[in-house]
């Protein structure tokens, strides 16, 4: 089977590698997001699939590079003609960046399949992982579909699941889903392999049960003291390493602290209080405690405004805090 992958950012790595290794089949394009001038100079231009695909051409025993395509839009009619005549069976989409278009899909003879990062179809969108943890998911997983034209709402042709740890971040979550994924995917070009095109193949989605998980904003980070303890650490872990959360702390002079929370535990998360969310309520050498509101969240690790990372004793030795303080 002559496959393309689509795929820019690291959770595809994992399932491309794994093809490109592949006797049955062959890669023969890898289509990514673009860099223009103005991107190289961002963080955000880092493409780790282009860095794969790079490494894995120089490792080849023949030496020849893979053709490595980047249109600006995918959906484009110039660029759909060019991927007509790779004549593919199959496309690979993971962590791409952009919808496909019903006549990019048809460019290839089964279509396109698309690994994604939650147990369709909750969470379909832009952030499944990081959603799935905000929301206190307990299990989570990948599922591969059969693409349509609708968002993340085509037939899913196969799944994996696993449980997230309760201190699990979307830091460590991202690279174990990606690795789950590649088993499923590959299953679900064997059953592509011996489907007629004809036959309804993979389970339907109810849409009655169907979450959106939408794309990240920076205002998303703002620690809201007003929801429970739980539900703040859940943000703190779900958020990482972006858009991350913060608090301000007001101070008598000046302008209010901005402080990072990295790390935090939710403290008797169902028990009342009758303290104001925000409000510092226990302090001691080694342990800072907010209400919120259900609960306390315990900050363990933090970083204030231009600073390094600090477990939370570091930062009250360098850093005054008074019991009545409120965090906003």
């Amino acid at each position: 089977m002559r496959i393309v992958m689509f795929g820019t950012g690291p959770f595809a790595v994992p399932t491309f590698t794994r093809l490109m290794r592949a006797t049955a089949d062959q890669v023969v394009a890898l289509v990514t997001r673009p860099i223009d001038d103005a991107g190289q100079r961002r963080k955000s231009a880092a493409n780790p699939m282009r860095d794969a695909a790079q490494a894995l051409s120089a490792a080849s025993p023949a030496g020849s590079a893979l053709p490595v395509l980047a249109p600006a839009d995918a959906n484009a009619s110039e660029f759909v003609s060019e991927l007509r005549a790779l004549q593919p069976d199959l496309l690979v989409v993971c962590d791409f960046g952009q919808i496909l278009s019903a006549e990019c899909l048809a460019t290839a003879r089964w279509g396109g399949i698309n690994l994604h990062g939650s147990l369709l179809p909750k969470y379909r969108g832009a952030a499944p992982i990081h959603w799935a943890i905000y929301k206190g998911e307990t299990t989570t997983g990948v599922s591969v579909i059969h693409m349509t034209g609708k968002l993340d709402g085509g037939p899913v042709l196969t799944s994996a699941s696993t449980p997230i740890d309760a201190e699990e971040t979307t830091e460590t979550l991202e690279p174990r889903l990606a690795k789950l994924g590649v088993v499923p995917v590959l299953e679900a070009i064997e059953l592509l392999r011996h489907w007629d095109g004809r036959s309804p193949i993979g389970r339907t989605q109810d849409p009655s049960a169907a979450t959106h998980a939408r794309r990240l904003r920076k205002d998303d980070a703002v620690l809201k003291w007003k929801r429970t303890a739980r539900q703040l650490a859940n943000q703190i872990r779900a958020f990482q390493p972006w858009p991350g959360t913060y608090t301000l702390i007001p101070r008598d002079k000046g302008e209010p602290q901005r402080l990072i929370v990295l790390r935090a535990m939710a403290v008797d998360s169902e028990s009342p209080t009758t303290a104001t969310p925000g409000e510092v309520v226990h302090i001691a050498p080694n342990a800072l405690h907010i209400a919120t509101g259900s609960g306390l969240l315990a900050l363990e690790q933090v970083q204030p405004a231009g600073k390094k990372p600090m477990p939370i004793d570091a930062f009250l030795r360098g850093n005054p805090v008074k019991l009545g303080e409120r965090f906003v």
